[in-house]
């Protein structure tokens, strides 16, 4: 079996026409929806683009993982869905980007030219064709084949789309060169293909510039009365701030959403390319982001904050065999940790203990787990804004540590705890749209006791399932050999 985890960064999770939207148009992704699971209440653990990737891609909650930030190097010693796509037999091709920073422990001092850009490839992939969006130079060069006077700058390239035709696009090549792949195939094959769109700049490619009409836009939620202060700081951000006159902001949504219906076109090639190969059956697929898109909603552009707008992402699975769901609707709380193993699972080989995320193979199958979780988790850390400032006096300055929350989001409520100690909570049976305090205090004692719950639930557990005792019992590591910890315990 094949297969193909695709995503698409900066994805917001209610943009899908299948899911209810009352102006974006995805027919690509609603088709897959229709023949797979959708996963309608699907979070990102973490943002920005880093440490939201280094989740999905190691199975890890932030507060494990620990990269923090663009530019956080990932511990080396953690596994991987490359790593393990490799012991299933696979030879994982990445198309695009991964954003993992290198271990510093791996390269050969500050001249290493590893140690100049966060955009790296995560250990294990082959590379089909690399295209981050800080340096995108094989498109940029193609565009320039083709005869189109482009700047320099990577971002003013994208920022240009409007006026090349879609077919000229950064996810246009890039699905080109994922085809082209795919035709030269003769096996199973494992393929990663991310797509930048529809991260901003806000400019959707030519055509799909022009599919939505900016006086059709849906007003964004207002920022309410009553704001913790690191919302204030956000909503004067330059990157997260919003445009002053509506009419912009209006604009800027049509953008959007020009961008996600133009990523849904270019997965429409790869449907029709799986087709036309006979591997549409052979193929299991998954879709997702690795954080949302604020849109205007509470004040904010972009992602960061603890507003559910920057971590409800799009989830979508189709597993081809036979006897698996179509289009089932999954409304328990799944997040983006739960890729990594529900690929395992697919792939025939064991869930690393690493994982914080399980398997998502029962709701593939039609089936509710009644231990399913009970809530959604992310993460924010914005000490990166400080690092650069120093020095610090370590052990004694503890700055660094202050600058972090995280957050539980349940059915009825949502509880945000920030490192410095002080807290908000949200009544969501209320209020929906986070702006309505939670009043009772039984019910925030409630919510905190969930976070803190969910935190001493997830801990490190490389080794903790093991007792050094009669030659070793319980779970042996993953890197030991095969035909150790075979005992069993004494007393099981």
């Amino acid at each position: 079996m094949n297969i193909l985890l695709i995503t698409l960064d900066q994805f917001r999770g209610d943009c899908l026409s299948i899911a209810g939207h009352p102006v974006v148009q995805t027919p690509n992704l609603d088709r897959l929806a229709r023949e797979g699971a959708r996963l309608a209440r699907h979070y990102s653990q973490a943002a920005p683009c880093s440490p939201g990737r280094a989740s999905l891609y190691t199975g890890l909650y932030q507060m494990n993982h620990r990269v923090v930030g663009n530019g956080t190097p990932l511990d080396r010693r953690f596994d991987n869905i490359a790593k393990a796509a490799r012991r299933a037999g696979y030879v994982p091709t990445l198309f695009g980007y991964t954003d993992q920073s290198v271990d510093p422990r791996d390269t050969d001092g500050p001249d290493d030219p590893r140690l100049r850009t966060y955009e790296e490839i995560l250990p294990g992939f082959e590379v089909g064709l690399e295209l981050a969006a800080g340096h995108p130079a094989s498109w940029m060069d193609w565009l320039r084949d083709l005869g189109h006077d482009i700047p320099d700058q990577p971002d003013a390239v994208l920022a240009s789309e409007p006026g090349r035709p879609a077919e000229h696009s950064m996810s246009a090549f890039l699905t080109d060169g994922f085809l082209a792949w795919l035709d030269r195939q003769d096996g199973p094959w494992f393929a990663h293909l991310s797509q930048f769109r529809p991260h901003p700049p806000y400019a959707a490619a030519g055509g799909f510039d022009r599919m939505y009409d900016p006086a059709a836009m849906p007003d964004p939620i207002a920022p309410g009365a009553e704001r913790h202060r690191l919302h204030d700081g956000l909503m004067r951000h330059p990157q997260m701030k919003v445009p002053e006159d509506p009419a912009e902001m209006r604009r800027l949504r049509a953008q959007y959403y020009g961008m996600v219906s133009e990523a849904d076109a270019q997965l429409g090639r790869v449907w029709a390319a799986l087709e036309a190969q006979g591997a549409w059956d052979d193929t299991f697929i998954i879709v997702t982001a690795d954080h949302a898109e604020q849109l205007g909603d509470h004040g904010l552009l972009q992602k960061g904050g603890f507003f559910e707008q920057s971590y409800h992402i799009l989830g979508l699975v189709r597993d081809p065999r036979p006897g698996a769901a179509r289009g089932a609707v999954v409304e328990r709380f799944t997040e983006n940790v739960d890729v990594f193993p529900t690929l395992c699972e697919a792939m025939g080989i064991p869930v690393p203990a690493q994982c914080d995320g399980a398997p998502l193979t029962p709701f593939l199958r039609g089936e509710a787990p009644p231990w399913w979780r009970e809530a959604a988790h992310w993460e924010w850390d914005w000490r990166d804004s400080l690092i650069p400032k120093g020095p610090h006096d370590w052990p004694w300055d503890r700055r660094l540590e202050r600058q972090n929350l995280a957050v539980t989001r349940g059915e009825t409520a949502a509880y945000i705890h920030f490192g410095d100690g002080t807290w908000l909570a949200f009544d969501l049976s209320a209020d929906p749209t986070w702006r309505t305090p939670l009043a009772d205090p039984a019910r925030v004692l409630d919510q905190a006791q969930n976070l803190l719950t969910w935190r001493a639930r997830h801990t490190d557990r490389t080794l903790t399932g093991m007792l050094v005792a009669d030659g070793g019992v319980g779970r042996w590591p993953a890197d030991m050999p095969a035909d150790w910890g075979q005992k069993e315990p004494a007393n099981a």
